[in-house]
């Protein structure tokens, strides 16, 4: 299949801790997994700028971006199948993330969660409302947009967290097209509702700012160690036991097939002791993760064979990026001053073509409209509830045309004679284009 047909798919994971089993479970396999998928096209990055917004340790920063890359290569991510970079190799990134600063409202930022929970901790604390707040913090949602709008991703995995930032994505996209021409492909979230979030030690969320985490490669002596040390009750061999709320069981059910599951729920049932069920969560573990460890091991002793890999993938993600950063420089007008008529022709002729503009309102819903080359508003639509629905009706009108008015009554406003007849026409001259 070409690749320019496949859905593009972004995901990155930011390079400030070492790999633990949580990472493992909600993020490395599932898109190891989702990269063998022959219909999409796969795009991996070690998010180390983010990083820094973070953590001001620069070794650690440098060993979390090793840990990560090694741990993605070993799981069974395949670099010759996807794109595999880190971030701060691709300079268009942070050119990118400066014209879109250049089109993004401060309101829009200031409804970020992460900046408004920083805004919050510190009312409470009685502090001044931006202690402590870098600008990087607060501009984190944009470089996050130039990482998705950079190499168009139709879809992008994300926790429910992290649905505002491609809504903001979204936001900035229109905003450029809006100003500039359509450029940029409006990214859709794809939820990961089925991805298991694994609980610590303690019960917790399994977390490095709980430190109650079991790293994904640790040897297999201090994993025993440490799965021995999760929190359970105090009933005792033979009592029957719950599964509910059992951390260790959580966990054994993120690596355990559906049958494995259902025999240790009848072990608990039966009154399993402790020390023989976290016995059996270590080797179910182990079976899963060391035929890994030499591979991973291998890459960390060897971090010039993972410089390679890395930057042969910036390569190969720079060949989208340059092209596509002159593209956007131009459209901006950061073009050679002895360019003339010629040069701009394009653009001009591009621009000729009507073109629909979907965007969101204050009220929380999703429109769209066709306007023409003038910027005249040939169709409006009613408010969708999300983006994809908004999208999916304009994907319907420019298949199917307007022909009937009467079936699209219930999601466009309504139209004069005259108005019906120009969108009727725009419409097929972006069908035929």
């Amino acid at each position: 299949m070409n690749s320019k047909n496949r859905t593009r798919v972004l995901t990155g994971i930011t390079t400030t801790g070492t790999p633990h089993l949580g990472n493992y479970v909600g993020a490395i396999r599932p898109t190891v997994q989702a990269s063998r998928d022959s219909q999409t096209d796969g795009f991996y990055f070690l998010a180390d700028y983010h990083a820094l917004i973070k953590c001001d340790e620069p070794a650690r920063i440098q060993r979390s971006t090793l840990e990560i890359a090694a741990s993605w290569i070993a799981s069974g991510l395949d670099p010759e199948k996807v794109t595999f970079y880190r971030q701060s190799d691709i300079p268009e990134i942070p050119e990118l993330t400066w014209l879109l600063t250049c089109v993004t409202g401060k309101g829009l930022l200031n409804r970020a969660h992460a900046y408004k929970a920083a805004m919050d901790k510190n009312n409470a604390a009685g502090h001044d409302t931006d202690a402590d707040v870098t600008a990087g913090l607060f501009m984190y949602p944009v470089l996050m947009g130039a990482d998705i709008l950079m190499f168009k991703a139709h879809k992008v995995p994300v926790g429910r967290d992290q649905i505002q930032h491609i809504e903001m994505a979204r936001d900035m996209a229109s905003s450029f097209n809006h100003l500039y021409g359509e450029h940029f492909v409006l990214p859709e979230a794809v939820i990961e509702e089925s991805v298991a979030l694994l609980p610590g030690l303690d019960g917790r969320k399994m977390s490095k700012s709980y430190d109650n985490t079991i790293p994904l490669f640790a040897p297999a002596a201090q994993m025993r160690k440490q799965i021995a040390g999760i929190v359970t009750d105090s009933k005792a061999p033979g009592e029957p036991k719950t599964t509910e709320g059992s951390a260790l069981f959580q966990i054994y059910q993120a690596f355990a097939s559906a049958c494995e599951t259902a025999a240790m729920a009848q072990a608990y049932a039966e009154g399993i002791g402790w020390g023989d069920a976290k016995q059996m969560l270590f080797e179910r573990i182990d079976r899963e993760i060391a035929p890994m460890r030499e591979r991973y091991q291998d890459l960390i002793d060897h971090p010039d064979q993972m410089d390679k890999i890395l930057l042969a993938g910036a390569d190969k993600a720079r060949q989208l990026a340059t092209p596509f950063m002159r593209e956007l420089r131009h459209a901006v007008g950061l073009r050679a001053l002895s360019s003339g008529s010629a040069a701009v022709a394009t653009p001009e002729i591009k621009a000729a073509l009507p073109s629909f503009k979907q965007y969101r309102e204050k009220d929380g819903q999703f429109y769209f409209k066709l306007v023409d080359a003038q910027g005249q508003v040939l169709l409006q639509s009613l408010g969708f509830a999300s983006p994809k629905d908004a999208g999916q009706t304009i994907a319907q009108l420019q298949t199917a045309g307007l022909h009937d008015l009467s079936n699209w009554s219930q999601v466009l406003e309504a139209l004069s004679p005259e108005k019906e007849r120009s969108a009727l026409n725009a419409l097929g001259k972006l069908i035929n284009s």
